[in-house]
């Protein structure tokens, strides 16, 4: 779909921003340009719509070359996602979700339906549309940005570092929600970041861009941090590549054993006396995961006194499903050594012990089921 024939970029008077680039995206695949701060992943994205312009090269899109191309007809070709949404401040969200619309003439009512789909698309309520970008949270907003890009269905989404300006949680919360849209939608996304955990929970192939502007490594994320091909991907990729790598390994054959849980209610804990000498996983009337009860402070123990323990944070939490590596975060970030298993709504399964997970980890290594 997307093509980097010899492209390089070279400002007057300065060093290649971009050299010799040769790279084929994969169409309706995510394509991640990671790297450090000044190595030409954003340069080498803007060169795709034309927003940069190379100085030597060919790019192609759907076999077309974009120097033949119209600049305003290429970019209201592709969708476009930045950093900080880039919404119009003065027009509300369904305008601002209508802008390419509009600009390729679709009439207003049909350009507003089509827009309302898309908020539901990314999650968000039609009442939202009445408002004004400055009423929305970072998190909406992006969804918004991401909305607008998918307004006029681009077989090619192009983002920018999209969710690295708002917090940990809302990032999360993005990063699961464009995997959701690409089951559904299957664009060919080239989305740039500079964190390698991103770029490896997103990415079907990943770029690591080197400092000068070149390609030190293009592969799939499980190759990149298992087979780093130089000291430059090594280091980029960092020490614990080990443990990332584990994100590729099902923790299906990790054993879950039964919860020790106790209803966290005060009554039931006056009357639910609970024999074990250690700790006690507290959960709520539904079976969702409270903290924990140290050993000695829960209801049954002599040491607890009249008074209600309190609860101890829990760490993370295992869900079926999931990763090597999510389960060994749960076991190791639980006060009690113990992680929480939970089922696709939340409630509890049961607990897994770092010692498995570890045991698990050996046999994925050598191949052992």
């Amino acid at each position: 779909m997307v093509e980097f024939r010899g492209v390089s970029k070279v400002y007057q008077g300065q060093a290649a921003a971009v050299e010799n680039l040769n790279l084929n995206v994969e169409t309706g695949k995510i394509t991640v340009f990671v790297g450090p701060s000044g190595c030409g992943k954003t340069t080498s994205l803007r060169m795709i719509n034309r927003m940069v312009e190379p100085t030597s090269g060919t790019i192609t899109v759907g076999g077309r070359d974009v120097g033949t191309i119209p600049a305003h007809e290429l970019r209201r070709s592709m969708g476009y996602v930045m950093q900080h949404a880039g919404l119009l401040p003065h027009r509300t969200v369904i305008d601002n979700v209508s802008t390419v619309l509009r600009l390729n003439k679709v009439p207003r009512a049909q350009a507003r339906t089509r827009s309302l789909e898309l908020l539901e698309t990314v999650g968000l309520s039609a009442a939202m549309a009445s408002r004004y970008p400055n009423q929305l949270s970072g998190g909406q907003q992006q969804r918004v940005g991401v909305a607008r890009a998918l307004a006029a269905d681009p077989p090619v989404l192009l983002m920018d570092e999209p969710f690295s300006a708002v917090d940990p949680v809302v990032r999360a919360e993005l990063q699961q929600e464009l995997l959701r849209l690409q089951r559904e939608l299957a664009k060919t996304i080239i989305f740039v970041t500079h964190d390698i955990d991103e770029a490896t929970l997103l990415g079907d192939r990943v770029a690591v861009f080197a400092t000068g502007g070149r390609i030190a490594q293009y592969a799939p994320p499980e190759e990149i941090l298992r087979a780093p091909l130089d000291s430059f991907v090594a280091n980029f990729v960092g020490r614990d590549r080990g443990f990332r790598h584990l994100a590729f390994s099902t923790a299906d054959s990790v054993p879950i054993h039964p919860s020790n849980g106790v209803v966290w209610d005060a009554d039931a804990l006056r009357n639910n006396a609970v024999a074990a000498a250690g700790w006690v996983l507290a959960v709520n009337a539904d079976n969702y995961p409270l903290g924990w009860l140290a050993p000695g402070t829960h209801p049954g123990s002599r040491a607890a006194g009249p008074h209600t323990p309190e609860l101890i944070p829990g760490g993370s939490l295992f869900q079926t499903g999931d990763s090597l590596r999510n389960a060994l975060d749960a076991a190791l970030s639980s006060p009690s050594g113990l992680g929480v298993a939970v089922d696709a709504d939340g409630r509890v399964r049961g607990l897994v012990r770092a010692p498995e997970v570890l045991a698990a980890i050996d046999a994925a290594r050598e191949g052992r089921p």
